[in-house]
């Protein structure tokens, strides 16, 4: 056994794996190491977005909190550059480098619910999907985002906002301990009283501390059934509608969400056909409270223009939670921009109606989510993530299949991004963040980014957790970058 593979090492150079040292690691594992070739290694690196096309050297596919521990070792001792999958739903597609190791974890999934405590514990390589499923078997749930297919660990790590934050708080403010990987092989519990530094940069700082190899939620009662559903206008109205929009959600009670999509509409089965392909202006609406005080809370909204379907009803919540994945389905081409506004201007309103006039390919969209309440009520250096003021999050989200529409697609983001930027906030969500904008990071933490550093230098000073939207350790010198 004399072969061996070439993997990106942390110097920049390429560091040669032996056969022997490669089937050390093999045998120590509850799960498997994987190369290019070889039965599941295609399915580990292939991640939500289509742009991203790259093939790791090596895949190490965890079972468990020890097989972790076994690959963030490797990972060191060798010299290598590491990514993290989880779910793969992130835009920047960081889950997976070239000619880098990849650490899979998406075969992690189990949802364990402990409904007299309200309470789940959550392996990383869980989805939302599995999440739902889990809690509203009790009637509960957690703050979690609205695709089904998301990974929870990225969601997390990132922050996470969904249709029951603005009552019950993001993601992060219902995670109530974790158990992480960090640099020098360490497997740490993190919670307020335990390792708390780690704990609160792990609430918004990302995957730059550690693997995460199981996380604790607190959970909440909401459904089976709560009132939700899509208002779809159309276009010619959303210039009136928008400003409306903006005042209900500055005053909606913190059980009702409402956001807004503008996009060539779908062939949705409730549409009338003539519809179809046509830009709309869509509201989406969640009542996280009793059916009959969202029917009154939704009536404002309900009552605005001419809508031409209404379709707002009690939905299963895990189903609602899913409604929106047949757009947001894994394969395509996807490039987002995202800016923060603490209100819509009208400069902001008229540039985003000049683009949805101009898609440059119907899956393309403008969504506009708008959260506070609850989460607004927590300090902005309490967690990581920073922007707790209540605000809206535009999310320009650019998909497509075809490569010969990547530059005009790609472009019309960026234009939209451009025309939007004198109303902006200075904050960005880094969920959001394509791979393009490491300096943006400045906007993603705030005045909470050197606290970060400082955390870490102490759990990571040799940077080893770097294929991410990478946060520096204080002191790493410029040939350690």
């Amino acid at each position: 056994m004399t072969n061996g593979i070439e993997v990106n090492g942390l110097d920049g150079t390429r560091q040669k794996v032996s056969a022997e040292a490669r089937a050390e690691l093999d045998g120590a594992l509850r799960g498997a190491v994987l190369s290019d070739g070889e039965d599941g290694f295609e399915e580990a690196r292939a991640i939500w977005n289509g742009m991203v096309d790259r093939k790791p050297a090596l895949v190490i596919r965890a079972m468990g909190t020890g097989d972790i521990r076994a690959a963030v070792n490797f990972a060191r001792d060798h010299g290598l550059r590491m990514s993290v999958r989880a779910g793969g739903h992130q835009i920047a597609g960081l889950a997976v480098e070239e000619g880098a190791l990849m650490l899979d974890l998406s075969q992690m999934r189990s949802v364990h619910v402990d409904p007299a405590a309200h309470t789940a514990r959550v392996e990383p390589g869980a989805t939302l999907g599995d999440i739902d499923c889990e809690t509203q078997v009790h009637g509960l749930a957690v703050p979690v985002g609205v695709n089904s297919t998301t990974g929870i660990s990225g969601l997390t790590l990132g922050g996470g906002f969904g249709w029951i934050t603005r009552k019950y708080g993001m993601t992060i403010d219902n995670l109530l301990s974790a158990e992480i990987v960090i640099a020098d092989g360490t497997i740490l519990h993190v919670s307020e009283t335990e390792n708390p530094d780690l704990f609160w940069a792990i609430r918004g700082g990302g995957g730059n501390f550690g693997v995460v190899a199981s996380f604790e939620f607190r959970l909440h009662p909401v459904g089976p059934e709560v009132l939700s559903g899509l208002i779809v206008h159309p276009f010619a109205e959303a210039a009136e509608l928008l400003p409306k929009f903006r005042a209900l959600c500055d005053t909606a009670p913190d059980e009702l969400t409402i956001w807004s999509v503008l996009r060539k509409a779908p062939p949705l089965p409730f549409l009338p056909e003539e519809w179809h392909g046509r830009e709309v202006l869509i509201f989406a609406a969640c009542y996280a409270g009793d059916m009959a005080e969202g029917e009154a809370a939704m009536r404002e909204l309900r009552a605005l223009g001419s809508p031409i379907v209404d379709v707002i009803g009690p939905h299963p919540f895990a189903g609602w939670q899913a409604a929106f994945d047949p757009l947001l389905a894994p394969g395509a081409r996807n490039y987002w921009k995202s800016r923060d506004f603490l209100t819509l201007g009208r400069g902001t309103i008229g540039a985003i109606l000049d683009a949805v006039g101009q898609l440059p390919d119907p899956q393309c969209e403008v969504f506009i989510a708008h959260v506070g309440g609850a989460m607004a009520r927590v300090a902005s250096n309490a967690t990581a993530f920073p922007q707790r003021d209540s605000h809206f999050t535009m999310n320009v989200h650019t998909r497509w299949d075809d490569p010969a529409k990547d530059a005009a697609c790609i472009g019309w983001a960026r234009d939209l991004f451009e025309a939007t930027a004198a109303d902006a906030a200075p904050s960005v969500y880094v969920n959001f963040m394509p791979e393009d904008e490491p300096d943006r990071l400045a906007e993603a933490y705030g005045g909470n980014l050197e606290r970060l550093r400082e955390i870490k230098a102490r759990y990571d000073p040799a940077n080893l957790f770097r294929v991410n939207h990478n946060i520096q350790p204080q002191r790493v010198t410029e040939a350690a970058q």
